[in-house]
């Protein structure tokens, strides 16, 4: 018979799911600065990559709080959102709306990172695990202010740029 599954058992699991997304992004928010036009937006990917080595830093140590080795598990999700960035990245490459697709297949990652954080702050604070949901808050405030700096920059360049060249 199989064992019961418990929250302590679905919050380690969607650790090991949200380490590995964390993972995957930093390889991939490289490419998206190379493939980025304006400088603005160069500059926006390098800062959350060097805030995404940070998460995966906090991320070991919740690993630590829970007394389990930080050890990822294939995420499909980030795999499938990656993977549309890049689709992006093919598609949009010298044309004008490139930034404006990287911003969306940013906010894409953004996105799907704030609920997983959010949800795993929530069960770490069910579990008591205080020190746990600390670390994964501070993540998620970071997660939310980068996808507002990216819908700022979308709305005050990279979308008119892209919409300017079909004027043009």
């Amino acid at each position: 018979m199989a064992k019961e599954k418990t929250l302590e058992d679905l919050f380690h699991d969607t650790l090991k799911d949200i380490y590995y997304a964390e993972r995957k992004i930093l390889k991939a928010l490289p490419k998206m600065e190379r493939a980025a036009q304006s400088d603005e937006l160069k500059a926006a990917f390098q800062k959350h990559r060097d805030e995404t080595e940070g998460h995966v830093e906090r991320l070991q140590q919740v690993f630590e709080i829970l007394g389990k080795q930080p050890r990822g598990k294939t995420c499909d999700a980030i795999e499938g959102i990656v993977s549309e960035g890049e689709e992006i990245m093919d598609d949009y490459k010298g044309t004008a709306a490139l930034d404006a697709g990287l911003i969306s297949a940013a906010q894409a990652v953004e996105h799907y990172e704030m609920t997983r954080y959010g949800t795993l702050k929530r069960w770490a604070e069910e579990l008591g695990l205080a020190d746990a949901a600390a670390l994964l808050d501070a993540t998620l405030q970071e997660e939310t202010k980068t996808d507002g700096d990216l819908t700022k920059l979308a709305e005050t360049s990279a979308n008119d740029r892209a919409k300017a060249s079909k004027a043009a």
